[in-house]
């Protein structure tokens, strides 16, 4: 629709403008739908009797995300002409922004106000408490849809199932679905998505298999639940099912989804299969999307290189694939990397807020405090943004990790913004690697009025205390614990091995090869302590200090995970063949020094993803240089 076109019709009527404004929104032509809103103001259209004008305006704004304007026009809008439409359009809206505590707002204020509340109102309600995890407002809103006479309603039970199912109530969310009279097929793929995530893969498969249809979103969510949770033989038997005898066709949507789950779960494997079968399906130019979950798959896979290629060979780039790239860069230590792309990037796309998160965390990673420095100091002054608590996180982060721990507190009482979780918690990690024990005791008592259940932050001040000599305090504050009725996070650590996934945790036995494993871990010990290794208990809390502890304590640090899953890829692999492991917690620092002279020992390259970053052991050193 053109301009010129509007101007050759000044004398159009509201009715016939209504139709135009639609179609601007069915079409996302929002600049199109501003020169409309300028003919309606500018012709005197705008006046109360006319307020359907304005409604439909609000909903071209809120269809194509203009929140702003679609905010402002709905204050407009007198309350007698509002309608259920008018506040569901800006709820949905508020939703689709990743907005839900407005959504929630705008329902309260429509039962402020008396307004009609409709099943999209319902639908918009338990989409935003979803996305909270409010089951508070969201089982109020379970028995307005009881009082209103909507448990009919399918769309309206399918929401309220998904947020039963995303806040973990997996009983109320089957109670809801068996109670359904008229069930489709998204209400038995919320609830599959439900029990997978909360039951695990054997409980989803049985609601998969009850399904009287199938759509591809199904067969997706059973097949990105094997993989994410390490069961690649059952995930690839079920996708070629899908693809190769029932001639389901994966689109984007599905591709991003396994790729995710193959990030997700180190499964390169499978992740390669993915990228053959888009290439095969799209060619070269594959979906900007799908490329983009590639290369963050294999940077989340250790496959940094890789990730590199699939990034230079994609025909276009947005600001999204820019950031997957710098952020798997910073996970692999590439701090000087992701300066030196920086200004290649500005010059394609306008970096946003997540761009800094990625390069503040590169630098962190790579104690780059200076590059760290000006780029925090730039985010608002050059480029626009007002720094958001994950900045502040990762410049807290980058001082403490440099042991510049009074300038980090400074940074944190200055905040514009109370400090989360990860702010403290991350400068209590740097207070660990810099024995600052004050300061991590006052920390601690901060974090615990947050989050009291999170076991890491005493498990790190209790090591704290047997570094410092301190046994006593360091074992009571595991009895806290222990009293409370609170288990700390087993350690686990993954290794891939010809498309089968083998976990250990600390002291395993149950492995089928477990006799094996141990003879090698024996061997592997000897040869250590031949080359130098001695075994760090400083961090190791047991009760008593005679030898026979001191024995316990290294016998404990022998089977960590990380030294089992290492000796059982030496025992499965070709010599000189790479061994990625993936382990959930931060490695510790025994299995870092023991993993860097077992690399030059065995002649192996060893990468181990933890929780915060990648550890490259090549011939007796590793990446980080000894800074994580």
């Amino acid at each position: 629709m053109k301009w010129s076109i509007l101007r050759a019709f000044p004398s159009f009527s509201p009715r016939y403008l209504r139709p135009f404004i639609r179609i601007c929104a069915q079409r996302s032509a929002l600049a199109t739908g501003k020169k409309l809103h300028a003919m309606v103001l500018t012709t005197g259209l705008s006046t109360t009797e006319n307020s359907f004008l304005l409604n439909t305006l609000l909903h071209l704004y809120a269809s194509c995300g203009d929140l702003s304007s679609a905010q402002k026009l709905f204050d407009e809008i007198p309350h007698s002409s509002k309608d259920a439409a008018d506040w569901t359009s800006l709820m949905s809206s508020f939703s689709r922004q990743n907005r839900p505590h407005d959504s929630l707002l705008l329902f309260a204020q429509m039962l402020e106000k008396g307004a009609e509340i409709d099943d999209v109102a319902m639908v918009c309600l338990f989409s935003a408490c979803a996305w909270l995890r409010d089951v508070g407002v969201g089982s109020q809103g379970h028995g307005r849809v009881v009082k209103m006479g909507f448990e009919r309603r399918v769309k309206v039970c399918n929401a309220l199932m998904d947020m039963y199912g995303k806040s973990g109530m997996v009983e109320e969310m089957r109670r809801v679905f068996t109670e359904m009279k008229e069930k489709n097929v998204v209400s038995w793929t919320v609830v599959l998505d439900g029990v997978l995530k909360w039951e695990g893969v054997s409980n989803g498969r049985e609601v998969f298999d009850d399904m009287p249809h199938c759509n591809e979103v199904a067969w997706t969510i059973m097949i990105v639940g094997y993989v994410g949770n390490g069961f690649s033989k059952e995930g690839f038997l079920l996708l070629s099912q899908m693809v190769f005898h029932l001639g389901i066709k994966l689109y984007y949507i599905t591709l991003c989804s396994l790729l995710s789950a193959c990030a997700q779960s180190g499964d390169v494997a499978m992740g390669r299969w993915v990228h053959v079968y888009g290439l095969k399906m799209m060619g070269m130019e594959m979906d900007i999307m799908v490329e983009t979950a590639l290369l963050d798959m294999y940077a989340k896979c250790g496959r940094i290189d890789t990730a590199i290629k699939v990034f230079e060979c994609m025909p276009r780039r947005n600001v999204v694939s820019w950031n997957a790239l710098l952020s798997g860069l910073a996970m692999h230590g590439r701090g000087q990397l992701v300066i030196n792309m920086f200004p290649r990037m500005i010059k394609e796309v306008v970096p946003d807020d997540l761009t800094f998160i990625a390069v503040l965390s590169a630098c962190s990673h790579s104690g780059m405090i200076d590059q760290g420095s000006y780029y925090f100091d730039s985010l608002q002054s050059v480029y626009g943004i007002t720094p958001k608590i994950d900045h502040y996180a990762c410049m807290v982060d980058l001082l403490g990790r440099a042991g510049r721990l009074e300038e980090a507190e400074t940074l944190i009482n200055k905040m514009p913004i109370p400090p989360n979780e990860v702010v403290l918690g991350s400068l209590l990690g740097s207070c660990n690697s810099h024995g600052k024990l004050q300061l991590a005791e006052r920390l601690l008592q901060k974090l615990i009025l947050m989050n009291p259940r999170n076991t890491e932050y005493h498990i790190l001040l209790s090591n704290m205390y047997a570094l410092a000599g301190k046994p006593d305090k360091a074992n009571a504050l595991r009895k806290v614990l222990k009293t409370k009725g609170i288990s700390k996070v087993p350690g686990m650590s993954s290794i891939h091995v010809y498309g089968q996934l083998h976990q250990f945790s600390a002291g395993d036995k149950s492995h089928p090869k477990t006799r094996e494993i141990y003879i090698m871990l024996e061997d592997m010990i000897q040869r250590l302590q031949s080359a130098g290794y001695v075994p760090n208990l400083s961090a190791q809390v047991f009760p008593g200090d005679d030898a026979g502890v001191e024995l316990e304590k290294e016998q404990a640090l022998f089977s960590h995970s990380e030294k089992l899953a290492v000796c059982f890829g030496l025992l499965s692999t070709e010599p000189g063949k790479p061994l990625y492991i993936f382990k959930n917690i931060r490695i510790c620092r025994d299995c870092h020094a023991a993993i860097k002279i077992v690399s030059k020992i065995y002649d192996r390259e060893i990468i181990v993803r933890d929780r915060n970053r990648f550890h490259c052991f090549k011939q007796g050193s590793c990446s980080c240089s000894d800074f994580w």
